[in-house]
């Protein structure tokens, strides 16, 4: 299912009763944080805030922040049955490469550019254009008491590469430092930093677009670990089974989502010094620290009439981003067990905040094969910052974390079963000695056997026989314990 806007997908979110409207007057700053935080931690509706101080614009929060709504923003009933369409696909992709098969691959290829971003002349995203923009009239979030400012925290910046041309669209916080700058968030690993880079050698000024809200596949697209050179428009296109449509900025030759509330049009210039940026609340319940980015310089804001402000706010889990976070692991499991086949399951848990712990259960062969699995993973794009990754046996279910925790417990030797790994870390990881750079732990907590060097014999699981419990299940009433 596409939406044609955001706007659409409040209307449907509404209808669900999946929607509070709040019409009393809140502060944009600390207040609507405190707010959806309670909402999002009691599982609550997404929220619209009406009535924000200093602002003219409503505010959207939560839109994402439970199971069903992370599926109604994909167009799915649970996102289960998008990861199971999607897994489809990546097996008819992965079979091509196997065989030669002419007749199969030209209808598919035909079916793929459906979705390839669609150019139109007049957009809704630049019905108003206001070219002495000001950001102090939009209700960018305050979160937290030690953030450094507001930030906008659900931007979607869309960059282009000066070698090959293609576009990339990420997100990445943006602290606002006055009317017409922010932050630029980019991580050393994300492709908008890549490409600062390549301006930088070139000693050019980078142009750079920020779209606010539009189908919430649009958005989360731009959160999606993709692999290098796959288009998040083309993905967003896939998702809604609808091509996206772009409009060309003003100030620019960027295309951005023709139905976005906002789109912030810009530039960053390589050769200007980089500007304090943070605290800031972040995901993992602490604040991330001060670091020196790029700025960004604000020139034209277009927008629609009757906009609409997307936010979220993170911190300690559970939040809005777990659920899509959530969604990242099952759409993406598919094409992890394509490059590592002895892959049964994984959980991120929520505890470890998506990129600090993963659980994987494997079909285990042959000895080592936990270690090749352990590498495979933290060579894997964004897996490469899981600090901690625990492996068990394909029978255990990754999503039972008491069960988890009895194997890890039980089932390891300190010596022989705790791998460490030097390598990157994510820049918002507080503990390691040295920025973006630490130790990784590997945990093997499968049954061993003599492959393995294990010298003794492994004991058995404590099962209740199958046929005891058949007949105390047909014999429960009589006990009276229910």
């Amino acid at each position: 299912m596409a939406y044609k806007n955001l706007r659409d997908f409040i209307n449907t979110l509404e209808k669900a009763g999946e929607l509070k409207r709040i019409p009393a007057e809140v502060d944009p700053r600390l207040e609507i944080t405190e707010i959806t935080d309670r909402v999002s931690k009691a599982g609550g509706p997404a929220l619209l805030f009406e009535n924000v101080k200093g602002s003219e614009f409503p505010v959207l929060m939560n839109a994402f922040g439970s199971d069903r709504r992370m599926a109604m923003a994909l167009g799915a009933e649970t996102v289960d049955a998008k990861a199971a369409e999607l897994g489809e696909l990546i097996d008819w992709g992965f079979g091509q490469l196997r065989k030669i098969d002419i007749p199969s691959f030209f209808p598919k290829l035909k079916w793929a550019r459906l979705f390839l971003p669609h150019k139109v002349l007049k957009a809704p995203c630049q019905e108003v254009i206001d070219r002495d923009p000001d950001l102090s009239k939009l209700p960018v979030l305050t979160c937290w008491p030690g953030d450094g400012g507001p930030f906008f925290t659900l931007p979607l910046v869309i960059t282009r590469d000066p070698e090959t041309g293609a576009q990339n669209m990420g997100m990445y916080r943006m602290q606002v430092y006055d009317a017409k700058t922010t932050g630029m968030h980019w991580h050393l690993h994300k492709d908008g930093a890549h490409f600062y880079q390549k301006y930088k050698a070139r000693a050019m000024r980078m142009s750079v677009a920020v779209a606010l809200g539009d189908d919430p596949a649009v958005t989360y697209a731009a959160t999606a670990p993709l692999p290098e050179g796959v288009s998040e428009l083309f993905f967003a296109g896939y998702l809604r089974g609808k091509p996206v449509e772009t409009v060309k900025c003003v100030t620019s030759d960027l295309e951005v989502p023709a139905n976005a509330e906002f789109v912030i049009e810009g530039w960053v210039d390589p050769a200007e010094p980089l500007r304090t940026e943070g605290p800031f609340g972040d995901h993992t319940g602490y604040y991330s620290l001060r670091d020196e980015y790029p700025v960004f310089h604000v020139e034209c804001i277009t927008r629609r009439r009757d906009a609409v402000y997307p936010a979220t706010i993170v911190g300690k889990p559970p939040m809005e981003d777990c659920f899509i976070a959530k969604a990242t692991e099952r759409l993406f499991l598919p094409l992890l067990r394509k490059m590592i086949p002895e892959i049964v399951d994984m959980n991120l848990p929520l505890e470890g905040v998506f990129h600090n712990c993963a659980i994987v259960s494997i079909e285990k062969r042959y000895p080592g094969q936990v270690h090749k699995v352990l590498n495979a993973l933290w060579g894997l794009g964004q897996m490469m910052y899981t600090k901690m990754i625990v492996v068990v046996d394909s029978e255990i279910d990754v999503h039972d974390l008491s069960t988890v925790a009895w194997k890890v417990f039980n089932n390891i030797d300190a010596k022989r079963d705790l791998v460490l790994s030097d390598g990157p870390l994510d820049a918002l990881d507080h503990a390691s000695p040295r920025p973006r750079f630490g130790t990784r732990l590997g945990i093997d907590a499968t049954k061993k056997g003599p492959l393995d060097g294990h010298e003794r014999e492994w004991p058995a699981d404590i099962v209740m026989a199958a046929e005891v419990k058949a007949r105390i299940d047909g014999r429960w009433k009589e006990f009276g314990l229910d």
